[in-house]
């Protein structure tokens, strides 16, 4: 993909699962690379995967301090002389029930998934203006388009992330900034072990949708390629997964059934 033959790419969540493959990728279709997450000892790991310097760098960093993303943005565009593609990624997921969570786990979710990839949107996105051109890659979720069960947090703020970047689309779009919204079914990687329960804690265990889900190589490729296309929004994971979003557009009530059926399920494995 010429695309991003010598382009500049940062990606955040770049330790580990979608985050990693993209980084993989981007750097196989000539990229030159910022990698961002909070473990730099994992960062340096995908950072040698990538080639090494000169042409990836690594940037640690914490979504959830949000007093530092300004100061980070900055670093990240003297890096290369500015940033072309911005690939907000770091997130954390939920497993508990509405009535069984802490608010400050709501405002944890919101902190990492929300707040973090706006400000370092509002951050870059001067020198983008300047440039005349810029694409943010918003890694959304499923949950985006339709709450599910045990993620209410979660499913909050990626539909949060929809308004915002959807609004910052249409307001920037004259001025060359795309935006791809990118909504990953079940995809195999970490985070349910992330997630955090109800109390804040670790759910500490692989969900069985997860450790069947698409792998995230072929999540990473169909990524890359939609990127490449300027596509607005896509939806990756199995056909099923596709098919419930199609269900809330035109049969939400067949979607509420279908979603309401499978929560006593889910809660025994909580």
């Amino acid at each position: 993909m010429n695309n991003f033959k010598d382009r500049s790419v940062w990606v955040t969540g770049a330790s580990s699962g979608i985050g990693e493959a993209l980084a993989g990728s981007f750097h196989g279709a000539g990229a030159k690379l910022i990698l961002s997450a909070r473990r730099e000892q994992e960062l340096r790991r995908v950072q040698q995967l990538c080639g090494g310097e000169p042409d990836t760098r690594i940037l640690p960093m914490d979504m959830s301090l949000s007093s530092s993303l300004a100061d980070k943005a900055s670093l990240a565009l003297a890096m290369f002389g500015g940033v072309d593609f911005l690939v907000l990624n770091a997130g954390i997921s939920q497993r508990s029930l509405t009535r069984a969570t802490d608010e400050s786990v709501y405002r944890r979710l919101m902190e990492v998934n929300f707040f973090g990839p706006e400000m370092l949107t509002r951050a870059l996105l001067p020198a983008m203006l300047e440039k005349k051109g810029g694409h943010i890659v918003v890694i959304s979720s499923i949950a985006g388009k339709f709450g599910v069960p045990l993620r209410s947090g979660y499913s909050a703020t990626k539909f949060a992330l929809y308004g915002f970047y959807e609004a910052l689309r249409a307001e920037e779009s004259r001025n060359g900034i795309r935006v791809t919204m990118v909504c990953p079914g079940f995809i195999r990687t970490e985070i349910s072990v992330s997630a955090l329960r109800g109390d804040g804690s670790p759910h500490a265990k692989m969900d069985p949708e997860v450790a069947r889900g698409m792998p995230v190589e072929e999540c990473a490729r169909q990524i890359l390629k939609a990127v490449a296309q300027a596509k607005e929004d896509i939806c990756v994971g199995a056909p099923r997964e596709k098919m419930m979003v199609y269900l809330k557009r035109f049969f939400p009530s067949v979607l509420t059934r279908m979603v309401s059926r499978a929560v006593s399920t889910r809660v025994k494995t909580v």
